[in-house]
């Protein structure tokens, strides 16, 4: 595997700091500005945080895919062809013969079966995509197993429609690892995981080569790659269209647009509305864009007895300035969407019926015995546009009373509060784990126990909120088979988390890549992708 040389490394790394001392990037490597500041793990039994995927995405395949982002049909990635037992328990994968990790350890279904074990038995923030079909540590063994090198054989617990099944399986949690490389970097029983935190063994373009939280991830091309889970040329190993993909931590959008305009990088990932209007009419720079799954949302956690009260939670849902912060600050990145599921998905509405209203709003509290509003703080990243929107919300919330202090961080301490339930207010994105409307109904409406410490960590869980009705909508819809009648279930519980639950849902993101010119084959969706990234001569 080629490596970057210790002087090319070291200008890469100098990017953000010269500006324009260094004209054009490398030949053979793709340099990205983007904000990293949210890692916390590249182990993709652990990896949760918005962003991440970008870079995991393209260090490991699941067993299946999606044919494109416009088409949802489920596709083979690493396995070759599935079927499913009358009984609508038993999965059966046979694998592709022929791939190889990027150690050049072939892919096998001991590999698949240990690697869903693995993160069955870590337990760590995403685990609950797969423990949702009944699997435990102590069970995972028998129910994920692999019936010979090509043949992986998976029993859930209850039946389900086979499509939401094989949809989970698109998640990163499901990503198929070395598990001969994982285990020999074992460290107390920890499954690899502290050496998989900063370390890859997949079977995807690329491979780690260094990551140092909050300055940048350095990938090499994996040699052995053949394309889409080894459709790529006829079997044939292939690699990745340009061998080096450095992503660098620059968390100003506007140094990201400069960096991307002087050459100095050749994608720009975070610009803010007034960075894409600057570059309008730059030279040799291109925006590429399409509709995105991520949404905004503010997160209410019910243990600040205020923030508890209904009247209270429908009063800050009228007092944003919806189209105010679109117009002004999120133009071209974010549209208005006010319900949990992203538009195009099956059942998704889009209602938008909040505006800004500080005359109700005012009312609202009144009634919940606040006439004069009260003190809350916001957990925001020091990043835009998440800093700009909560200074809105602060000015907003003022007419009617609220004082709201901004307390800023870094994406990985914002996101550690928020999952230790620790804040007041929370704002951030959720992206969906897998494209089925289940993966959003469960993340804000389901919570077994707000009170469990061991419950499947979900939204609704983050913001201590359970409705036992809720609870049953969201399993009725996964149950159902008709689309038509899963579709209307799934439109009445948007509605109701719209109008009852612990979140102000604010907007759905569009995804841009800001790039020279000269470069081209980024995949935005339905998982990001710089495998065919080119670099004109």
């Amino acid at each position: 595997m080629r490596r970057l040389t210790a002087p090319l490394l070291g200008a890469l790394l100098l990017l953000p700091v010269l500006g324009g001392a260094i004209a054009g990037t490398p030949r053979d490597t793709i340099v990205v500005a983007k904000q990293i500041d949210q890692f916390i793990s590249l182990d993709p039994a652990e990896a949760f945080e918005p962003g991440v995927g970008e870079v995991t995405g393209n260090l490991y395949d699941q067993l299946v895919g999606y044919r494109s982002a416009t088409d949802p049909t489920i596709v083979g990635d690493l396995a070759e062809s599935w079927s499913v037992a009358d009984d609508g328990l038993t999965f059966r994968f046979t694998l592709k013969p022929g791939q190889a990790f990027a150690s050049g350890n072939p892919v096998t279904a001991q590999d698949a079966a240990w690697s869903l074990q693995r993160a069955v038995r870590l337990n760590k923030s995403p685990a609950f995509i797969l423990t949702q079909f009944g699997f435990t540590p102590d069970n995972a063994a028998d129910r994920i197993r692999a019936v010979d090198d090509r043949t992986l054989e998976i029993r859930i617990d209850q039946p389900v429609a086979p499509t939401f099944f094989l949809n989970t399986l698109t998640a990163g949690v499901a990503s198929v690892v070395d598990a001969r490389l994982v285990q020999s970097n074992e460290a107390q029983g920890d499954l690899g995981n502290g050496w998989l935190k900063a370390h890859s063994a997949g079977s995807g373009p690329y491979a780690v080569q260094r990551w140092v939280p909050n300055e940048r991830v350095v990938l090499d091309g994996n040699p052995h790659w053949q394309g889409s889970g080894g459709q790529g040329s006829g079997g044939q190993a292939t690699g990745p269209k340009t061998p080096h993909l450095v992503i660098l931590h620059v968390p100003e959008p506007a140094s990201q647009r400069l960096l991307l305009e002087k050459g100095d990088v050749d994608y720009a990932r975070d610009l803010t509305r007034d960075q894409i209007l600057a570059l309008k009419d730059a030279s040799g720079v291109a925006v590429q864009s399409e509709a995105g799954d991520p949404l905004l949302y503010l997160g209410l956690n019910q243990s600040n007895p205020n923030l508890a009260k209904p009247e209270v939670r429908e009063a800050l849902k009228w007092l944003v300035d919806y189209k105010g912060i679109e117009d002004s600050l999120l133009s071209g990145t974010f549209t208005t969407h006010q319900s949990f599921l992203p538009t195009g998905y099956l059942g998704a509405v889009d209602d938008a019926p909040y505006r800004l209203d500080v005359d109700r709003a005012r009312a609202l509290l009144a009634r919940a015995g606040l006439p004069n509003g009260f003190s809350v703080t916001i957990d925001v990243r020091n990043v835009a546009p998440f800093a700009d929107i909560a200074q809105a919300l602060q000015a907003s919330f003022a007419k009617a009373g609220i004082k709201l202090e901004i307390l800023p961080g870094d994406g990985k301490q914002t996101i550690t509060k928020y999952r230790a339930r620790q804040h007041d207010i929370y704002i951030g994105t959720w992206v969906s784990d897998y494209r089925d409307p289940h993966s959003n109904a469960d993340a804000f409406a389901f919570d077994k126990d707000a009170d469990d410490a061991n419950a499947p960590k979900t939204l609704a869980w983050r913001n201590r909120w359970q409705d036992a009705g809720w609870n049953r909508t969201v399993t009725e819809a996964l149950r159902e088979p008709d689309a038509a009648k899963r579709a209307a279930l799934y439109g009445r519980l948007q509605r109701e988390v719209q109008a009852e639950g612990p979140y102000v849902l604010l907007f759905q993101q569009t995804l841009v890549a800001a790039h020279r010119t000269g470069v081209d084959g980024l995949v935005l969706q339905p998982k990001t992708s710089y495998a065919a990234v080119v670099k004109a001569e």
